[in-house]
């Protein structure tokens, strides 16, 4: 696996991986296209902000149910969205299972109001949560990226990582079966359409993750989208590694179409791959170069990573200015997104 070999010796692979860095995909036709993913620097701790729920409200009150179709070939009872946006408000939903996933991560399990229902998420977006605690002066208000598919019924995943001093993630922890959660949204990121870029680069910390392994479900259930991706995901420990085992089963269905770069800050004697926080020529190595046409830089994590990497947001609406490694590189501001 590239992944796993990478930096045993980075300097004579450094020329073949800027070349396929830059290689044009392949057409619809082929189905050798490169899938890269970029994503880095270990999670630091979150901090609070202020998001904003963008979906347009239907008029008339309440918004109806909205039905989707069934693949073909699939169940014939068209699925029921559960998060419609708009004026729909807070629904509350079951705690229905909980899996430990390392020492400070869970999965969580939420069912939906029905079997038959599914979240009504587009990509790539996000839902928001709502928890008070009975000495809290005002409710813990906390954006999440599902890490189950769109087209999943009856429950929605969450993968959650404590933090010190997190409220939200740690009330999460603390969540036990049969317990209920209030949940808004969907909160609409960047709108993904298949072939829409040849070639993304998706740069993240810690939970920054999920958002950017939800472009990848996107990208690799459709046949047709050809999208070039490239993976640099930095952590504390190897431990701290999320959705490793899903990325690695992408290496291995895709090994011409998806290549993984990892790097600790603490590695163990046998780790072979990169060391330390992302740098800038890590970046040059693995990225495509700036002119090349019609690609797209996203990054998503702990301030620390943005400031590193790109420049922070001003506010949900207002992506900021670029700053950091990818404006010394070359990048503009149109070939950036900040989630």
């Amino acid at each position: 696996m590239f992944a796993r070999s990478a930096f045993r010796s980075f300097q004579p692979l450094k020329n073949s991986v800027r070349r396929y860095a830059n290689q044009a995909p392949a057409g619809v036709a082929s189905s050798a296209t490169t899938f890269y993913v970029l994503v880095g620097v270990a999670v630091v701790g979150g901090g609070a902000g202020v998001y904003y729920l963008t979906s347009q409200a239907p008029t008339g009150g309440r918004p109806l149910p909205a039905a989707r179709s069934p693949p073909s070939g699939g169940d014939s009872k068209p699925s029921i969205s559960t998060f419609l946006g708009g004026d729909q408000g807070w629904l509350d939903l079951k705690l229905e299972s909980v899996e430990q996933i390392n020492h400070n991560t869970k999965k969580l399990r939420f069912a939906l109001p029905n079997k038959d229902n599914v979240s009504g998420l587009q990509v790539a977006s996000a839902l928001l949560t709502k928890y008070q605690g009975p000495e809290d002066e005002k409710p813990t208000i906390r954006p999440y990226t599902p890490t189950s598919d769109e087209d999943d019924k009856g429950h929605i995943d969450f993968v959650v990582k404590k933090y010190p001093n997190g409220p939200m993630s740690t009330h999460l922890h603390e969540m036990k079966p049969d317990q209920r959660l209030e949940f808004k949204g969907p909160i609409p990121k960047y709108p993904w359409q298949p072939n829409k870029h040849t070639h993304i680069a998706l740069i993240a910390g810690g939970t920054g993750i999920t958002p950017m392994y939800q472009l990848c479900r996107a990208i690799f259930k459709n046949p047709d989208d050809k999208t070039k991706v490239t993976l640099v995901f930095g952590n504390i420990k190897e431990e701290d590694i999320l959705l490793k085992h899903e990325f690695q089963e992408l290496e291995n269905q895709y090994p011409q179409r998806f290549r993984a770069f990892y790097t600790l800050d603490t590695p163990s004697e046998s780790w072979t791959q990169s060391t330390g926080h992302i740098t800038q020529e890590l970046l040059k190595t693995v990225l495509p170069e700036p002119k090349t046409e019609n690609i797209k830089l996203f990054v998503c994590g702990p301030p620390g990573l943005y400031k590193a990497i790109s420049g922070t947001k001003n506010s949900p609406t207002d992506q900021g200015e670029l700053s950091g490694h990818l404006k010394a590189l070359g990048y503009s501001q149109d070939q950036v997104y900040k989630f």
